[in-house]
């Protein structure tokens, strides 16, 4: 009998396939009852290793505190949500599955970062930065540290080369160690990349690495969930060989899972800005009425007060505050006199005066003398030829344009609400990392993409004159390809919306930074506000201020408290007694 007429290989392929393409329809044999992982973010209940619905809805009604358990591979998921309607739902997601034994490691590996497993309390801070950027449950640092040696959980971090800053992470569990799993298998859970890294491929790489990590120590295959509407993972898991499955997973109702069983808010059209502050204001059982969502504008009403906003600007800061921001000239003078350090500056409208400017200082910035977002700001400046051009930029924004000395370093922006500093962040300018395959023009759409993504439309790279000059400096074109692992800065000025990436430094700023910050909002008589400064590093204390904002983009702060701190200056009295009891007692 030939090969491909053997029965038994036949029913062998049937069982695979089998295997692969389904769920367990029974408690397999051989493994462990009632199989529980802690994950660190909530636990993984293997349903399909519990005897019955109820023990499983019992197991799933002890989910602790602000953690978020699954229960997945349940086999008749309609029993056990009628084991607890109120409590429980089904995961609006789908499962997608690798099958190990025919997949093929990538010829070809991505350049300027690496990927190896977890090792230091560092690596889980950082880890944890990145899912609360992406809105996901943070794990205790402990937890990832205790673990670090764990053969059952298997977390992954993507470091980039240069910087040594981790830019993505992904774990994955070992169902053999985890419970005895007879068929082989192994999932994939938090994939997780940060909305600032400059390089393409972190996300693909990272499942690539665990998928070879799982297949070399033998495994059949490996699953994920996403929800159901996340088309691009969808597409990279496809992409990758993944396959859908018909695999269910319940969860417990929470406030964490909320928008996945309570059916989406309506959308109100605002943007992120002003967003986190409805949320946190509806949080408080704070009265939410939006006036105009295309422009940011609501208002907030508690306990017989009412207060409008914009953003992060509210009746509270004066129409005198807001107009000494909104120019750059004034701002310069008053910060000035209150004993803060300001660079040199050129206010006169003249081309030999601003030659000789930059013959004193060799390299110099043009900015409109009013103006937001970075619009019409042109920086390091070296020759006449482009200041004069960066000058008629500028006057498109403003009529009257400010030529000042070009302090080297990094732009830090503090958040300062209620003379307090809530949040420190380094901001730096939009850069690409080359393949050797892309151009620099596709590799500016990727990362823009990307940045989009993370910000609900409000960053991103233009395709502009100031683009291309930046990279002609670096001595490329839109159309050139660099070679792999090539960094190339695309934009000067670090500012979110033409696609600067925000890196948080709160705990490790300098105090005199911190200070100075405070004395420029005292200054002003601000009461929220976002104070740029350039300076050496975060940590050392010299600095030069560029300008406040007075509606500082708070949602670009996360994880620091930024909207908390806004709403807490607004109603006082919605922060919870125990918090209030907390400040006093550190007040005094």
């Amino acid at each position: 009998m030939g090969e491909t007429d053997n029965p038994k290989r036949h029913r062998s392929q049937a069982h695979r396939l089998k295997r692969l393409h389904s769920a367990p329809d029974h408690k397999p044999r051989g493994v462990d009852a009632d199989a529980v992982v802690d994950c660190g973010w909530g636990r993984l209940i293997f349903g399909h290793t519990f005897d019955s619905a109820e023990k499983l809805a019992e197991v799933l009604r002890a989910e602790g505190p602000d953690r978020r358990d699954i229960a997945f591979y349940v086999r008749d998921p309609h029993v056990l949500l009628a084991m607890g309607p109120q409590e429980l739902f089904l995961d609006p997601s789908h499962t997608y599955r690798l099958d190990l034994s025919t997949y093929r490691v990538a010829s070809r590996r991505r350049q300027g970062f690496h990927i190896r497993r977890l090792t230091t309390r560092g690596d889980a801070e950082a880890v944890n930065a990145i899912y609360a950027q992406r809105g996901m449950v943070r794990v205790p640092p402990e937890f990832f540290w205790s673990r670090r040696d764990d053969r059952t959980l298997t977390v992954l971090v993507a470091e980039d080369d240069e910087t040594g800053e981790i830019q993505g992470s992904v774990m994955g569990i070992d169902h053999t160690r985890a419970f005895g799993d007879t068929e082989g298998g192994t999932s994939l859970w938090c994939l997780a990349v940060s909305a600032q890294a400059p390089h393409a491929g972190l996300g693909e790489s990272l499942v690539r690495k665990l998928a070879e990590h799982f297949k070399t120590r033998g495994a059949s295959f490996m699953d994920l969930s996403v929800l159901h509407d996340n088309e691009q993972a969808i597409a990279l898991y496809e992409k990758l060989g993944f396959r859908r499955v018909q695999v269910f997973a319940v969860k417990r109702r929470n406030v964490i899972n909320e928008r996945l069983y309570a059916g989406s808010a309506p959308d109100e059209g605002l943007n992120p800005y002003a967003q986190i502050v409805v949320d946190e204001a509806r949080r408080r059982g704070i009265h939410v009425e939006v006036i105009d969502a295309e422009g940011g504008f609501f208002r907030l009403t508690h306990g017989g007060r009412s207060i409008r906003c914009r953003e992060a600007l509210c009746e509270l800061t004066s129409a005198v505050a807001m107009s000494i921001c909104d120019d750059k000239r004034a701002t310069r003078r008053i910060v000035e006199g209150a004993g803060v350090r300001v660079p040199e500056q050129l206010a006169v409208d003249d081309a030999e005066q601003r030659a000789e400017f930059l013959k004193r200082h060799k390299s110099v910035v043009v900015k409109p003398a009013r103006g937001e977002q970075g619009r019409g700001v042109a920086v390091d400046l070296t020759t006449t030829e482009e200041i004069e051009a960066a000058v008629e930029v500028a006057r498109q924004h403003c009529h009257d344009v400010i030529v000042e000395e070009c302090y080297q370093g990094d732009d830090l922006r503090l958040i300062v609400i209620d003379y307090r500093v809530v949040a420190a962040a380094i901001r730096r300018p939009a850069r690409i990392v080359g393949d050797g395959r892309a151009t620099v023009r596709e590799l500016i759409e990727v990362q823009s993409r990307r940045r989009e993504a993370a910000t609900q439309g409000e960053s991103s790279i233009p395709l502009d004159a100031e683009t291309e000059r930046c990279l002609a400096g670096a001595g490329y074109g839109l159309d050139d390809v660099p070679d792999q692992g090539v960094e190339i800065n695309v934009r000067k000025t670090a500012n979110l919306h033409t696609g600067g990436t925000i890196h948080d430094v709160t705990d490790e700023t300098h105090p005199k930074l911190i200070q100075a910050a405070i004395a420029v909002a005292r200054a002003i008589e601000i009461p929220v506000t976002g104070i740029d400064l350039m300076v050496k590093s975060a940590r050392e204390p010299d600095y030069i201020f560029i300008e406040a904002n007075e509606r500082p983009g708070l949602a670009n702060h996360e994880p620091q408290p930024t909207a908390e701190r806004y709403v807490d200056l607004m109603f006082p009295l919605s922060i919870p007694q125990a918090v209030r009891e907390a400040q006093r007692r550190r007040r005094e």
